[in-house]
């Protein structure tokens, strides 16, 4: 018993100190690559564990790091930062998706494609629609249909599904003839889904 307020005593003062600076924000998000995304009056910037302020409020939007970088959205366009509040990519890009397996999928003028971290193009923005990498495929969208690529940008499932979506586990939902079946890394279908 004496133990478990001794928990439950640390735990508040614990969290009443991480409260004390969360305060001056109108959103904190969750810490990642030590870091949280923080709001305060439409403006977004960066913050380490102790509230002190790495990046900038200036941001219009910004995703959670991943893999060491987060997209942000700065004047309409989204490009990225690295871990130090540097910036990776200077903010170019219609849409910006996390880095998942070092890539990440980026939309400029209409087109999907993905990026390296290094902010270089390694699969063309070529696609109607993407998603990012899970278990070292993605799901793409070309000539309307969706289908799987490598991270070499190499068709693995074909172009044949309505939707596509991450892979989890070896399998993923994608639907077939209007309706949702759970296929694993070759395309083959492994069940059939009510959904």
């Amino acid at each position: 018993m004496k133990y478990s307020l001794l928990i439950g005593a640390i735990f508040m003062s614990l969290t009443g100190y991480g409260q004390a600076w969360a305060k001056q924000f109108d959103h904190v998000d969750n810490c990642v690559c030590g870091l949280s995304l923080v709001e305060k009056n439409g403006k977004h910037g960066f913050v380490d564990k102790d509230g002190n302020l790495v990046v900038p409020l200036v941001y219009d939007e910004g995703l959670t790091f991943s893999e060491g970088y987060a997209a942000v959205k700065q004047n309409g366009k989204w490009g990225y930062l690295d871990s130090t509040g540097k910036v990776l990519v200077e903010p170019k890009y219609n849409e910006a998706l996390s880095f998942h397996s070092g890539l990440a999928v980026v939309n400029e003028n209409g087109r999907y494609g993905f990026i390296n971290v290094t902010g270089k193009t390694t699969i063309g923005l070529i696609y109607e629609n993407a998603l990012g990498f899970s278990e070292g495929l993605a799901a793409v969208n070309k000539g309307g249909n969706w289908g799987y690529i490598n991270a070499s940008g190499k068709e693995v499932i074909p172009f044949k599904y309505g939707f596509a979506g991450t892979f989890s586990g070896g399998t993923a939902k994608a639907m077939l003839n209007r309706k949702w079946v759970t296929i694993d890394q070759t395309g083959k279908k492994v069940a059939d889904n009510d959904e």
